[in-house]
């Protein structure tokens, strides 16, 4: 068992939740209080434009815990956290979301597991989505099958609700993706893992924030953050290429050497159709991990700061 003095930062990350922010503030202060460590909980303002930043503010009056951040404009969930996560300073860092889809309740059995138990990272997984809509819970469904084939690690469920102990935060921080993708990357450290299993409540307000173009865009960050399959399959779709050529150049000489009427205008619309189709999936999937390349060389920040509140707060 750990001994000695110990921290928890909770991190928060925030977007468009101003009706309902201080009510969660307010559980998952309740809930941080009951593990009886000495907690800090970061909120990270994503760049509302609804009054999250001054609900935030009032709600830090009441929870003298709250260590706040707000970032110069919407940065995605994943600069959130990082803001986050480098602001933490506990032995144990907890990430959740702000409309209370993971449990805060969570908190306590989470941290007795790490502290008792010695386990590095205890992961929240889905047991049961909730209400969520059939068509946007299919969608999801294939986003983290293709994720967890084509990366390697089994992010079926996973969730961005996690207890990280000090030393896989560090870790964390170290990495050098200017783009990240949160629970990937926790899932490619390693150290010792268990898991919570939750149902995922309904929202306290409004809908979800994730749509079929962002949950899109999640999904190729986290296949060309960790594999190189896509590129792979250009080759494989340039041989197929090359096989179905040769197969007809085998057939077309054959009808020439037996006089036979060889077959052109349909053969040949349909071979520049296929090749055509090949070439542009293939410009389009290298084209992705250049533009992945190209963010990564510019070296920007994955969040600017716009201002704090809080305890350790310099404005």
């Amino acid at each position: 068992m750990r001994t000695g003095p110990l921290q928890l930062s909770i991190v928060v990350p925030a977007y468009q939740e101003g009706p309902a922010i201080a009510e969660s503030l307010g559980q998952i202060a309740a809930a941080a209080r009951s593990t009886t460590l000495p907690f800090e909980l970061i909120v990270v303002d994503d760049g509302s434009q609804d009054g999250t930043w001054n609900a935030i503010d009032l709600a830090a009056e009441r929870i003298p815990e709250i260590v706040a951040l707000r970032l110069s404009r919407n940065f995605g969930k994943e600069g959130a956290i990082a803001a986050g996560l480098d602001m933490a300073s506990g032995d144990a860092s907890v990430v959740l979301d702000a409309d209370l889809q993971h449990p805060p309740a969570l908190i306590p059995e989470m941290v007795r597991l790490w502290r008792e138990d010695e386990w590095d990272v205890v992961e929240g997984v889905k047991s049961d989505r909730g209400d969520e809509a059939a068509s946007h819970r299919l969608v999801t469904r294939a986003f983290y099958w293709l994720a967890s084939r084509l990366t390697g690690h089994d992010l079926q469920d996973a969730s961005d609700f996690k207890l990280l102990d000090r030393r896989v935060v560090d870790e964390w921080r170290q990495l050098g993706e200017r783009v990240t993708f949160f629970r990937g990357l926790v899932s490619w450290l390693g150290f010792r893992r268990t898991q919570v299993f939750f149902a995922v409540p309904p929202r306290q307000s409004g809908g979800s924030r994730w749509s079929l173009g962002s949950l899109t865009r999640l999904a190729v960050h986290a296949v060309t953050s960790f594999s190189a399959l896509p590129l792979q399959i250009v080759t494989v779709l340039g041989m197929v290429t090359l096989l179905v050529g040769a197969a007809l150049a085998i057939q077309a000489l054959r009808l020439w050497y037996n006089g036979e009427a060889l077959p052109g205008f349909t053969t040949v619309i349909l071979l520049e159709l296929m090749i055509g189709g090949f070439l542009m999936i293939s410009l389009g999937i290298i084209g992705i991990y250049i533009a992945r390349i190209y963010d990564e060389v510019k070296g920007r920040p994955r969040y600017v700061v716009r201002e704090t509140r809080g305890k350790r707060s310099t404005t």
